[in-house]
């Protein structure tokens, strides 16, 4: 079943001529993205893991950076305070995040945002043949190939930002 969302993200997806697949995300009656992602992800064959986080961050000098994030990475803040050369560091918070990405929390795509934000990718993002983006609208998310991604991606920095996941169960 296709749905046809338009947003930033899908204009610049087909203006690169980038094919992409709209996965339709429950919303909770309080009009939030369902905790049991996952679940549903792994019920149409999807990998969970290869959903990409957009994290934004506020740095010490006031710029607003952006991190996209595989699985489930946490960010390693010292990295990313060298990597930005910048000696404070912070989450950006809830209201902060739609005022300078212009997207709701849970819907924040690492593509299409405004020039003001900086844009660093994980390398986790290259394990992955195909990933899944926030669609810039709530509900919504993009399945597209890691490639297309990186190739929409492209000022973005990729370096390794997140601490090592210990594979010990």
């Amino acid at each position: 079943m296709s749905h046809n969302i338009d947003s930033p993200v899908t204009e610049l997806l087909n203006q690169l001529a980038i094919a992409f697949e709209v996965i339709e995300i429950p919303l909770s009656e309080d009009q939030k993205p369902i905790r049991n992602l996952e679940e549903l992800l792994i019920s149409e064959g999807r990998d969970p893991s290869s959903v990409i986080r957009s994290i934004v961050f506020k740095t010490g000098s006031g710029a607003f950076v952006l991190l996209g994030v595989a699985g489930g990475g946490r960010a390693d803040w010292a990295v990313l305070r060298k990597h930005l050369d910048e000696r404070k560091l912070r989450m950006a918070e809830f209201d902060e995040v739609t005022q300078v990405t212009g997207y709701v929390v849970g819907a924040v795509p690492p593509i299409s945002l405004p020039e003001s934000i900086r844009v660093l990718l994980d390398k986790s993002v290259t394990d992955y043949d195909t990933v899944i983006i926030g669609s810039g609208v709530l509900g919504y998310a993009l399945s597209l190939s890691s490639k297309d991604l990186q190739t929409a991606m492209n000022d973005a920095d990729i370096g390794d930002f997140v601490k090592a996941v210990s594979t010990d169960n």
